[in-house]
């Protein structure tokens, strides 16, 4: 099923209204593995309404995650979702996410990419409520089988690895059932549950979901880095480069970036992050991953 690529890049763009209350927020967080201890303040950040703050990864979920859905139904895309990977994730904030709220998100297909055996389709989402933009996320979906069209290759650079140990290192245990917890706030796909279905797909069990990862990752980095304030993330991105499975441990190494200036009492700055799974000999799990912060 060819994609086209010049009626996809032009295709109008795709809108709809999205809602969220602060239990799709509480959800989510509790499915990155928040509120343990559940008495902790520095967790209640996350649990309980009359303290909460949003992780600015809840973009990629608010609403049930239609951004995505929006995008793989444009125009010129016609491809077997069996053949779709979540190959990156960014999300750019430009002001603290409210904990409950109405928004229109805009979502169109940016690019399509040829890599040969396989296309990249970069999807992008904007959302703005009355106030001004909350935020534009940016998805990147390897559609194998689809490349060798003979289209642009796309951007090939990737941020430079620390050449130093790590600032901090911090282990994030994923429960048993953590999967089944974070398919709750949208993402339905019976890879992450059915273990008929994993199979099916070459895995020996169902695996955690890439953006679950996504926002544990960020939550170890703001607790630990950012002193638990969410508000100073401006912008989070990263490349999914591989699979970790419920009962296993994230290993978030942190190396903390600089710019000097700024304003405020913190500066600007970055968090460069590298995550494996440590059960399997530090797998990757999340590279190329950088917070940009003030």
């Amino acid at each position: 099923m060819p994609i086209d690529v010049e009626r996809a890049v032009a295709a109008e763009p795709h809108s709809t209204r999205i809602s969220w209350s602060h239990k799709d927020v509480q959800l989510y967080h509790l499915g990155l593995g928040a509120g343990v201890p559940a008495t902790d303040p520095g967790e209640l950040r996350y649990t309980l309404e009359s303290r909460l703050h949003v992780l600015p990864s809840f973009a990629t979920v608010a609403g049930g995650g239609m951004g995505v859905i929006g995008g793989l139904s444009a125009p010129g895309i016609d491809v077997d979702l069996a053949a779709v990977l979540h190959g990156g994730q960014s999300v750019e904030t430009y002001r603290p996410l409210p904990a409950a709220g109405t928004a229109t998100q805009t979502s169109r297909v940016a690019a399509v990419y040829d890599k040969g055996k396989a296309a990249v389709i970069v999807l992008r989402s904007e959302a703005a409520d009355d106030d001004g933009p909350l935020w534009t996320s940016q998805a990147q979906l390897f559609v194998r089988g689809e490349g060798g069209f003979g289209g642009d290759r796309g951007p090939s650079a990737r941020p430079a690895s620390p050449e130093r140990d790590p600032d901090h290192v911090v282990r994030c245990g994923i429960r048993e059932e953590q999967a089944l917890l974070y398919r709750l706030s949208g993402d339905w796909n019976p890879l992450h549950a059915d273990p008929e279905f994993a199979r099916l797909a070459g895995f020996d069990r169902p695996i955690l979901h890439g953006l679950c990862s996504y926002g544990m990752a960020l939550k170890a980095a703001v607790d630990t880095v950012l002193g638990g304030d969410v508000a100073r993330v401006r912008g989070y991105g990263t490349r999914f480069a591989g699979v970790v499975f419920p009962g296993e441990t994230l290993r978030v190494r942190m190396w903390e970036e600089k710019d000097g200036g700024g304003e405020g009492e913190h500066g600007a700055g970055r968090v460069r992050l590298a995550v494996t799974a440590v059960e399997r000999d530090d797998a990757p799990v999340l590279a190329d991953t950088v917070i940009e912060h003030t």
